[in-house]
């Protein structure tokens, strides 16, 4: 159970969860000119449907159906956006230890095997 309650960026390991590829996959398609593409689309045939004056049962299946397609897109990229956000926090912190294991002289040490490891993690995933 509580991994299930942790965050993604604090389950451990560098393997990425399918529900994180996905999440992922998610983020740069809905980001695409593609998606947008689509999204227009939906939208037109949601005018167009009031318009030729269908039923109101179609009316509210289209509206549903697009109320949900906005929930599990909202889930998936925050998702993708609390990861990064996390990737970014532990590169400053390996960073600031860093910085602060070079001015006190103690040469490289387990400061930058940290930050060897934050930056190793980004660019696996």
């Amino acid at each position: 159970m509580s991994m299930i309650l942790k965050h993604p960026s604090d389950r451990g390991g560098s393997r990425s969860q399918p529900f994180e590829r996905l999440a992922e996959n998610a983020s740069r398609f809905t980001s695409s000119a593609m998606f947008f593409g689509i999204c227009l689309i939906l939208v037109a045939v949601a005018v167009t449907l009031h318009v030729i004056g269908l039923p109101i049962t179609w009316l509210l299946f289209m509206g549903e159906a697009m109320s949900a397609v906005t929930l599990l897109l909202v889930a998936l990229l925050k998702n993708s956006e609390l990861r990064a956000e996390r990737a970014v926090e532990r590169k400053l912190d390996a960073i600031a230890a860093a910085l602060l294991e070079g001015q006190e002289g103690s040469g490289p040490g387990e400061a930058h095997q940290k930050l060897r490891s934050a930056l190793g993690r980004e660019e696996n995933s």
